[in-house]
């Protein structure tokens, strides 16, 4: 897995860093959003990539 492609996710609701995933920054130039499980409000939100 590549350093430079590995981005986070963090969720809406609490703003806690929930997951890590990969992304090509060529081919995808807007950011990822994604309905996620979080852990720390146990259910599922929208989970938006930061830097």
């Amino acid at each position: 897995m590549a350093r430079e492609n590995l981005v986070k996710m963090r969720c809406d609701v609490c703003k806690s860093i929930n997951y890590f995933t990969t992304r090509n920054k060529k081919k995808l130039k807007e950011k990822l959003e994604m309905k996620k499980f979080c852990k720390k409000c146990k259910k599922h939100t929208l989970h938006k990539e930061i830097k």
